[in-house]
């Protein structure tokens, strides 16, 4: 661990954020968490996904 790291963690012990930032911050992982298990579970709309590129689908 990095002396910048150990400063942000000072930082943050002596005035950590809000309650209004962590609130955002949980509805914003709830958002994710919840487009991924609805992906997973097969109800995400196929005009949502994104076309898979690389090599997964390369046929010669």
């Amino acid at each position: 661990m990095n002396i910048t790291w150990l400063m942000r963690m000072a930082k943050w012990a002596r005035r950590p954020p809000s309650m209004l930032h962590v609130k955002i911050a949980a509805v914003a992982f709830l958002a994710a968490i919840v487009i991924v298990v609805v992906d997973k579970l097969g109800y995400w709309p196929d005009w949502a996904k994104l076309n898979p590129r690389g090599l997964r689908n390369w046929k010669p």
